[in-house]
């Protein structure tokens, strides 16, 4: 009732600042479209990801304009709300102000959902050589670096050399993981499989690299079984309870083994935005920010955290994931409470997460679903995982995009994205490594 009756005796609606237009904040930004309220929504990108496509990016699969939409254009009709693009480096509490660069934004509600970047378990030295995947530009370096090393294995003449460079690892067996695995395979064995002369793609050597003792812990044992047998059907070399001690720009450590790799892809671990410095909260060990069952952080009324930024409980306790239904659902309470308050209403009751399932696919044939007491493997939950995602497309353009490549590469096992942009790199250095080389090496791979 505060906040409505001081912003009518100073003539203006409610100021609401959301930062960050991913699933979650787009969802309150959307929902709030009719409210009498003055919605302002920060990114520091210009565009809304669908992010559960970004590895098919990555391995040639999609364009990147097949899953992200200009956030300008998503929220065009709405006339209380405007986009700012740029990057937050702070909040003042005391005052109500987002620090936007040289200027501030005043708020009377604050949203925040900033996502999350990697996280290297404090090893923030191996990002330079282990790339992960979060945004556009990781999935076209990432895209970049696994082309780039079939070019230069075609014209390499050392043959260890060439074993280096065909050897691709991806650490961490999670569902980032485990679809980066199948996707690298399929790509080297199948798209790529006669478009070389002096090397065979198809003895490429994918290694899968998973700490803990089973793939896809979240999902229950049999599944993780299963996409690791699928896995090891494409040729994925998946090694279990093996944790990465170190990562250069030759590969990766385990323990006392090296992994000799040209191309290194990190998806093992997260790390939430700084919100909770900015908050001066304290946060968990990765960075997010504890919030209560009305996702405000403890004693701030005026603030919501959802998404990957929040470390938001269910009701017995344990912490929802990070994953696009959680966020999606938080926004729309967010924007429920925000409705409410400024109507003057009661608060609606404690959020609560309606589970969607869990979905994961190894490769064009194969993946796992798991909703409530249900459990599909196999090619019919890969094609109730394809239409899943092309249902949560935002637009029907990049739904028909979507669906008629997809239909082409699973009929001609072509990668129509296969473009090396960005920096043009430096030839393969000569350098002289000296660790213990027990990297596994593809056979048949003379030099031309």
């Amino acid at each position: 009732m505060r906040l409505v009756s001081e912003r009518r005796a100073e003539g203006r609606q409610p100021r609401v600042v959301i930062v960050g237009a991913g699933f979650g904040g787009l969802t309150v930004a959307k929902n709030l479209a009719k409210t009498p309220v003055e919605v302002t929504l920060i990114d520091r990108e210009n565009h809304h990801l669908f992010q559960p496509l970004l590895y098919q990016v990555a391995t040639a699969g999609l364009s990147p304009a097949d899953i992200a939409w200009p956030i300008r254009r998503l929220v065009r009709r709405q006339k209380n709300t405007r986009v700012l693009f740029g990057e937050v480096t702070g909040v003042d509490r005391a005052r109500k102000r987002v620090i936007l660069g040289d200027r501030e934004i005043g708020y009377d509600i604050l949203v925040l959902a900033t996502g999350a970047a990697h996280g290297y378990f404090g090893n923030d030295g191996w990002a330079a050589h282990a790339p992960g995947l979060k945004g556009i530009d990781d999935a076209t370096e990432i895209r970049r670096r696994l082309l780039l090393a079939f070019e230069r294995a075609e014209i390499e003449r050392d043959p260890e050399k060439r074993r280096r460079l065909l050897t691709i690892v991806i650490v961490g067996g999670g569902p980032t993981g485990v679809e980066m695995a199948g996707a690298v395979a399929e790509l080297a064995r199948m798209a790529l499989a006669a478009d070389f002369r002096a090397i065979d793609p198809g003895k490429t050597h994918v290694v899968l690299v998973e700490a803990g003792p089973r793939l896809l812990a979240g999902f229950p044992e049999h599944l993780s079984r299963y996409a690791a047998d699928a896995l090891a059907r494409l040729g994925v070399d998946v090694r279990l309870a093996r944790a990465v001690t170190d990562c250069d720009a030759a590969g990766v450590t385990l323990g006392d083994e090296t992994v000799l790799a040209a191309t290194v892809i990190w998806a093992a671990g997260v790390k939430a935005s700084p919100a909770a410095d900015w908050l001066r909260l304290e946060a968990d060990r990765a960075g997010r920010v504890p919030v209560g069952p009305n996702l405000k952080p403890p004693g701030a009324e005026d603030i919501f955290v959802i998404g990957d930024t929040a470390l938001a409980r269910d009701a017995a306790g344990a912490a929802l994931p990070g994953i696009a239904p959680v966020a999606k659902q938080q926004g729309a309470y967010v924007a429920n409470a925000i409705k409410a308050r400024a109507a003057g209403k009661a608060a609606p009751p404690p959020f609560r997460y309606r589970d969607r399932g869990q979905l994961a696919t190894v490769g064009r044939k194969a993946a796992v679903i798991v909703y409530k007491r249900l459990r599909i493997k196999g090619r019919l939950a890969w094609w109730i995982w394809g239409v899943a995602h092309i249902y949560f497309l935002i637009s029907l353009r990049n739904r028909l995009l979507v669906t008629t490549q997809w239909l082409w590469s699973y009929v001609t096992f072509e990668r129509g994205a296969r473009l090396i942009t960005g920096t043009r790199a430096p030839p393969e250095s000569d350098q002289t490594d000296t660790r213990t080389k027990t990297a596994p090496s593809p056979d048949g791979q003379e030099a031309a």
